[in-house]
């Protein structure tokens, strides 16, 4: 019944916002903006407390917004890690710990809306000025984001040009931001009032149009080695995206998996990471 529901919720809030957008154009756009950049899941749960309390938390300010870190010391090189939508820091457990068992020092994020950070929206613009404010405070010389975490990195990055980071990893991340809107115009069967309404806010928002976005263009200017990890059966964000982004990363390499889809959690691939951080 759940799963029926989840399935049906979608379209129902599509046509609902399709009729009003008749009547209401511009007020229909920024619902389906608000719903777009509102997660559903991301904060903590009771379970993942205890290995969260084995770090070091600090919170860092930006503008109206709390960051939450977390930093497990060691006296290796700063690995800093950002994860993706509807997650938070615990998704990095077992990354975590091997990195641990090599003295790396690591440091994590929240980002906006997701575990203990503050806000109630998420974007990636704004995703990446919480990472500038947290790489300039732990100094990183790598970066490790996955999906839109990676996305963000990217950002990040290309804007600011950070010196200290060195390395930088992609896992499963996007590369178009036209193709994430497309595909949550699609899912929500939004009509084209809608989706011109969309990227009409985008600009008037952040100043700039929705295909400005592109971290395949924006790693053209990112002079770091880069590491592509992508699965060819990921459902979430396609293969291609992958290959769009290495073939821009001049210095990068893209490794391709099979059967491990978006999440990209198992062994093989945090292997493929720290022998590349080691490198």
């Amino acid at each position: 019944m759940k799963k029926t529901i989840a399935k049906v919720l979608p379209k129902i809030i599509g046509n609902g916002l399709n009729a009003v957008s008749y009547v209401a154009p511009k007020y229909a756009s920024a619902k389906a903006l608000d719903i777009f950049a509102t997660p559903r899941q991301g904060r903590f749960t009771e379970k993942h407390h205890p290995f969260l309390d084995t770090a070091k938390q600090l919170t860092l300010p930006h503008d109206n917004h709390d960051i939450q870190t977390y930093n497990w010391s060691g006296s290796k090189t700063t690995i800093m890690l950002a994860h993706g939508w509807e997650s938070n820091t615990y998704r990095w457990k077992q990354l975590i710990e091997m990195l641990q068992q090599l003295d790396y020092n690591i440091v994590t994020l929240d980002g906006p809306a997701h575990g203990k950070s503050s806000g109630t929206q998420f974007n990636a613009i704004l995703y990446s000025e919480f990472i500038n404010v947290v790489a300039n405070h732990y100094k990183p010389d790598a970066i490790i984001g996955h999906s839109v975490g990676g996305m963000a990195s990217v950002f990040f990055q290309h804007k600011y040009q950070n010196e200290a980071l060195q390395k930088m990893i992609l896992l499963g991340a996007p590369s178009e931001f036209t193709n994430v809107f497309k595909n949550y115009v699609n899912m929500l069967g939004f009509n084209k009032r809608i989706e011109n309404g969309l990227n009409d806010l985008v600009l008037e928002r952040f100043n700039y149009k929705p295909s400005h976005f592109s971290a395949a263009k924006f790693s053209k200017e990112i002079h770091l080695q880069g590491l592509i990890i992508h699965d060819k059966g990921d459902k979430i964000i396609q293969y291609d995206e992958a290959e769009l982004i290495s073939s821009n990363f001049k210095n990068s390499t893209l490794i391709t998996t099979e059967g491990f889809g978006h999440g990209l959690r198992d062994d093989s691939v945090n292997k493929a990471i720290i022998n590349f951080i080691k490198a």
